[in-house]
């Protein structure tokens, strides 16, 4: 135990400071601009990457850097579990919560199928998929390990989609004069588009606190939908996160198909919505869970070849916009359908 720790330290320290320096960079953003455009969680991925670029970790570092990105994030994942409970979607009504999930399943297949078009791997376009329909850079996070995706891909998604998501929140509130949005509408609008819920907040305060508090539940329960899709994509992508290497065994193991964090994900969320985790301990498991998020992108970011990123970074650029684009079209087009005040 003692002699795999000391394996793993060097690696994981660096991550940590990668980590420590990012969330400094992100406290100087509120500090001189007011607020976080960017977030620790991507600023660890440049700050990275840039490190990457200068210095090529020796061999001394990769174990840890690799238990970072792979085992902490899959821990992360499965704190995620808490954030919403079944009682808070519930409320929204029948009407809305068929309406959200739709709006998402709708967005996953339409930006699939522009991904393909415009020639992403296939794994590319499933993480810009899953980040623009359900919760961003979480969501990414949350279905790279499913899928197998490697350090560039996991890097370029989720820096061209923290970019395009700084422009939302910074473009969205002027849309509610040009359409006429309600509070209500509004506050639907910016929950089915916006990424992260911090960022729901930015988008929604300036017009209302009814439109903050639509926006953020609309945004939650459209990050349970990270659930069902996770799970789905473990189940139909296997032969994919081994590589394209088929087994030849007389019949499918649960663990292979289902990975262990997913079981997690879902155990948690059960027992958070059965009222078996106390109100004061959500908000340390939140943050356990971005921290070690945090942590799992700055050894992404290590693992990162620049040139491969920037290699893609026309085509991803299309694909997050028009992605957006959509999501954004099939949100306002279900506020009309519904007749929302």
């Amino acid at each position: 135990m003692i002699e795999q720790l000391h394996r793993l330290l060097p690696g994981i320290v660096l991550c940590v400071a990668i980590t420590g320096l990012a969330s400094l960079l992100q406290a100087a953003e509120v500090y001189f601009v007011g607020q976080a455009y960017l977030e620790a969680l991507v600023l660890a991925i440049l700050v990275g990457v840039a490190v990457r670029t200068a210095w090529m970790p020796t061999p001394r570092f990769i174990p840890g850097i690799t238990f970072s990105a792979k085992f902490l994030l899959e821990c992360a994942v499965v704190m995620l579990g808490a954030s919403v409970s079944v009682a808070t979607v519930l409320a929204l009504g029948p009407f809305l919560l068929v309406g959200i999930a739709s709006v998402v399943a709708m967005a996953l297949g339409i930006s699939l199928l522009i991904g393909h078009m415009i020639g992403l791997p296939l794994r590319m376009a499933i993480l810009i998929a899953c980040g623009n329909s359900i919760c961003g850079y979480s969501a990414i996070a949350a279905v790279a390990p499913v899928i197998g995706a490697g350090s560039d891909d996991i890097a370029a998604s989720i820096s061209f989609t923290a970019v395009l998501g700084v422009i939302v929140v910074l473009t969205l509130p002027l849309l509610v004069p040009v359409l006429q949005l309600s509070l209500t509408q509004y506050g639907v609008l910016a929950g089915l588009t916006v990424y992260a819920v911090p960022q729901v907040l930015a988008a929604t305060l300036p017009i209302g606190a009814l439109s903050n508090q639509v926006g953020t539940v609309v945004k939650l329960v459209r990050v349970l939908m990270l659930g069902p899709v996770v799970l789905g994509l473990s189940l139909l992508t296997r032969d994919l996160r081994k590589t394209g290497v088929r087994t030849h065994k007389s019949g499918p193991d649960w663990r292979e198909l289902v990975p262990w964090f997913i079981t997690g994900f879902l155990v948690v969320l059960i027992i958070r919505s059965l009222g078996l985790v106390p109100q004061v301990a959500l908000p340390p498991i939140t943050q356990i869970a971005a921290s070690l998020t945090t942590i799992a992108m700055a050894a992404l970011g290590l693992g990162v070849d620049i040139r491969v990123v920037a290699k893609s970074g026309v085509r991803v650029t299309l694909a997050v916009t028009a992605s957006l684009i959509v999501l954004g079209s099939i949100s306002y087009a279900l506020i009309r359908a519904a007749g929302m005040p």
